[in-house]
């Protein structure tokens, strides 16, 4: 068999090894082991074996990850996620939509705060969804503008995803970080025009709720503005080389802790469970990187990596038919794993080809991000999608119906991010220069 023939019967073992509930860093690293195996020997596979968990388990970005995963545990704590949408609500609410544009807004707070986009879905879910459903809003809307609002917390910085691109990719982190900050601003305001287009084509969608007076508007910036200084501090440290990315997860994950400690909302079960919850996010993540790396190995091995580098090198293509494929390769991986396994998969083997042809990696970060979350909202699986039909038992239909507009939305920012690739990588340059 050649090395494309036995790179799809390996996909499809791995696939079937997740069909019957393996986990997926597991399976990778089952079907990685048993191909170096047959192509190497048992020696060689057992030494990969061995190294890998010690290599990936040990290098810094990891530890980036951790601390900025924990700074989202400490900041859920504090109950920001909760003023974030309060403020965004006394704000937005008298505008037909405005409790589904404040949810984007209040996403996008707490995508600052933390760098998962299920963690966001799920506590907006418990706190946009009950109002909205108060107020008469289409659950359609509702659960359209929750999931996809979620996907802003691996957009916006600080991001896992860009965390294990720049590990992949050997980029700047911080670079990968100031670069997703003009993309989630876009993203947040096509959301939010969006919205509002829709409902003022159909106002039964979601009717305008209470004006609230100008002093309880202003009274209401208190409560977020603690979590914004901070947000200001951490990405203002990255952009002029004050803090290393490691550094500014654990200003990160201290301000947060303090910010809790000095509301009184940090319990010891909170702290508890804010650990524990951190320790398993991370082994999830290092799991996923060993047996992806083992796989990639297996990959290499076969000669596939270099087969694909040579045929992008041969093949004269733009970068715009290059991310139409691989948009379509991961709405498809989309429907059986999350966007943490579908960049450890993908990255190692095309972001070689990409950086050959001439590709900006920090511009192809960006991109590469943004379609990993529209595969986690595209059916027919989609993660955000059952995390927030879970969460508010509405109907899955209607989940699936609402985030279609969503969707088209962030087909509409991945456009324009192509067209303009600038806008990821302006900030970068300027960072740069400063």
């Amino acid at each position: 068999m050649n090395s494309i023939e036995i790179c799809v019967l390996s996909l499809i073992a791995c696939f079937l090894l997740m069909a019957i509930g393996l986990p997926i860093g597991v399976s990778f690293a089952v079907v990685g082991f048993a191909g170096l195996s047959l192509s190497r020997g048992l020696n060689a596979a057992l030494e990969t074996l061995g190294a890998a968990p010690y290599t990936y388990a040990s290098i810094e970005s990891f530890t980036c990850l951790v601390l900025f995963v924990l700074m989202g545990m400490f900041a859920f704590q504090s109950g920001i996620s909760a003023e974030l949408f309060d403020t965004a609500r006394k704000w937005f609410a008298k505008f037909p939509g405005g409790l589904a544009q404040a949810t984007i807004l209040a996403c996008a707070g707490f995508a600052a705060c933390t760098g998962s986009s299920v963690a966001g879905a799920a506590t907006m879910s418990t706190i946009a969804y009950p109002e909205m459903e108060k107020s008469g809003y289409s659950p359609r809307l509702s659960t359209g503008a929750i999931a996809s609002g979620g996907t802003l917390g691996i957009l916006i910085p600080p991001s896992n995803a860009f965390i294990i691109y720049g590990f992949l990719t050997q980029t700047s982190v911080a670079e990968l970080f100031i670069a997703g900050i003009l993309p989630g601003i876009l993203l947040t305001s096509i959301f939010i025009v969006g919205i509002a287009a829709m409902c003022k084509r159909n106002p039964k969608l979601g009717p305008a709720g209470p004006h609230f007076s100008t002093k309880e508007r202003l009274a209401s910036l208190r409560g977020a503005a603690s979590m914004i200084l901070l947000f200001l501090l951490v990405v203002g440290g990255l952009y002029f080389g004050i803090f290393t990315p490691s550094e500014a997860g654990a200003i990160g994950a201290s301000g947060a802790f303090l910010i809790a400690l000095a509301r009184r909302r940090m319990t010891i079960s909170g702290l508890l469970s804010s650990l524990k919850d951190t320790v398993t996010t991370a082994c999830f993540v290092i799991t996923l990187a060993i047996g992806a790396m083992i796989f990639n190995t297996f990959m290499a091995t076969v000669g596939f990596t270099g087969a694909f580098s040579e045929w992008m090198n041969r093949v004269q293509v733009s970068s715009t038919v290059i991310i139409v494929i691989m948009a379509l390769v991961y709405i498809v991986l989309g429907i059986i794993m999350d966007e943490l396994a579908m960049i450890f998969l993908t990255i190692p083997i095309v972001a070689p080809a990409m950086a050959a042809k001439g590709i900006d990696l920090v511009w192809f970060g960006v991109l590469t991000t943004l379609l990993s979350q529209m595969a986690t909202i595209s059916p027919p699986f989609a993660m955000n999608v059952y995390v927030v039909q879970g969460m508010t038992k509405a109907r899955l239909t209607d989940v699936y119906w609402g985030i279609l507009p969503f969707f088209v939305m962030m087909g509409i920012c991945l456009a324009l991010l192509i067209a303009f690739p600038q806008i990821s990588l302006y900030l970068p340059s300027v960072m740069k220069r400063a």
